[in-house]
């Protein structure tokens, strides 16, 4: 499987992100044709070729029509951070806009509307409001609020949904390639907000990255490097943070910003290979099958168990589905001294397996925890609505070669239209599987 490396020694912001992914090969107008997709009006790319500290590379510019004030990145509920690393000014943003100015501004539930309700695939639809979401909750937790009403002023919204949106549509289109990243890095100094000057790294940039459990090494460049739109994007997408490991790189890209930074160029360098296996073997053993499968890597979680309870397990595994678990079982098993138990096991994103093995150990009376990553082959899916005696229900189709080889009625769509018309939840599931053939063989 690919892998893309970003390297994080000059920090990382929205629209460096993109350069990079364009810089890899991503084709700048396929990417805007699939930006209008979102019907957001107000504003126009600038992509080109320029050099920066002698390193060539793309600079990716969102320039917002009719806005007197400078371009931004996030601004939300009145919170202003000074981006100037990746934009054309050198100064402290002078326009504030507090929590009760919000006329002209999106909150969080509006962008994520947005998205959902545009003609984009499901995956970037879904990682998009991801990215949103941890801006959001990071964005919330500072100023008291709930994520869905986190307000974004109009510049900083229309700049960071085309960056956010913009970068999973690029990965997308780089066959989303296993994301790998190098320690974050940031600088110090000041930012300048409504409520006065606070220390680098800025709030947002410091609880995003903390709640992904994130670490973060300061250097001694005197400006800020790490934006709240460039850290949701890798807190996001990044498996890991470390030293490349037996990538064999096929392509480089440089993402370019506008400052002239005084330690280091400001660049972000991202990397499109292999890993290598120490036979010299590509880990992914299919990219020649023709199948237009997508795959990807989860961390299996499992451990025995031979005196928890019924209640704890049952509690476990709510909690563990609550807190996005990908999937959660456990097996009848016989263990030393003929003693009963089970086998809990616990699949989640690489990404997540710290915290779903800490999980386990305090919610369960587990004393370990085993852990190995496995890479899965999923069909292509979308939720498609289908039309039944008892109303419209929701089937998930699965696509392989081309055709859909899987239908499936969503269970809780099946019960809200068994309820609305009382009838069994069986008689709508019938009725669904039956719709959702017809519905596969007019695709």
């Amino acid at each position: 499987m690919k892998v893309l490396y970003l390297d994080l020694f000059s920090g990382i912001a929205g629209d460096m992100f993109v350069g990079a992914l364009v810089d890899l090969g991503v084709d700048p107008k396929r990417l805007e044709r699939e930006l209008r997709k979102l019907n957001l009006q107000g504003y126009h790319l600038h992509v080109g070729r320029q050099t920066k500290a002698g390193i060539a590379g793309t600079k990716f510019d969102v320039h917002v029509e009719e806005v007197r004030s400078p371009k931004s990145e996030v601004r939300s509920h009145g919170h202003h951070h000074d981006h100037s690393h990746t934009h054309e000014h050198d100064h402290p943003h002078d326009h504030p806009h507090p929590a009760h100015e919000h006329a002209h501004g999106r909150n969080f539930a509006d962008i994520k509307k947005l998205i959902t309700r545009s003609k984009l695939s499901p995956w970037v639809k879904r990682k998009s409001v991801a990215v949103f979401q941890r801006i959001a909750e990071a964005e919330g937790k500072i100023h008291g609020l709930p994520p869905d009403r986190v307000h974004f002023h109009e510049v900083g919204a229309v700049d960071s949904i085309v960056d956010i949106v913009g970068a999973c549509i690029a990965l997308e289109w780089l066959g989303k390639p296993r994301v790998l990243a190098s320690p974050v890095v940031e600088g110090m100094g000041w930012v300048d907000c409504e409520h006065g000057r606070m220390p680098v790294p800025a709030p947002a940039t410091l609880a995003i990255l903390g709640a992904r459990g994130v670490g973060l090494t300061q250097c001694d460049e005197p400006h800020e490097l790490v934006t709240p739109t460039g850290a949701a994007l890798v807190a996001e997408f990044a498996e890991s943070f470390g030293p490349m490991e037996s990538l064999a790189a096929e392509r480089i890209g440089f993402g370019l910003g506008t400052r002239d930074n005084q330690t280091r160029p400001n660049v972000l360098r991202a990397v499109l290979g292999r890993s290598k296996t120490r036979g010299g073997k590509s880990q992914a053993g299919d990219e020649g099958s023709g199948l237009d499968w997508e795959r990807d890597t989860v961390a299996v979680l499992e451990t025995n168990l031979d005196d928890c309870t019924g209640e704890l397990l049952g509690h476990f595994l709510d909690t563990a589905m609550a807190a996005g678990a990908l999937d959660v079982f456990q097996v009848p098993v016989v263990m030393k001294k003929n003693r009963p138990g089970v086998l809990l096991t616990v699949l989640c994103a690489e990404a997540d397996a710290d915290r779903f093995s800490e999980l386990i150990l305090r919610e369960t009376t587990a004393f370990g925890v085993r852990r190995h990553l496995a890479e899965r082959r999923k069909l292509r899916r979308a939720i498609q609505p289908v039309k039944t005696p008892f109303g419209r229900v929701d089937v998930k189709l699965g696509w392989l070669g081309g055709q859909v080889v899987q239908a499936a009625p969503e269970y809780e769509s099946c019960r809200r239209a068994a309820a609305a018309a009382g009838v069994p939840v069986r008689r709508v599931y019938e009725a669904a599987v039956r719709a959702s053939k017809e519905a596969a063989k007019a695709i």
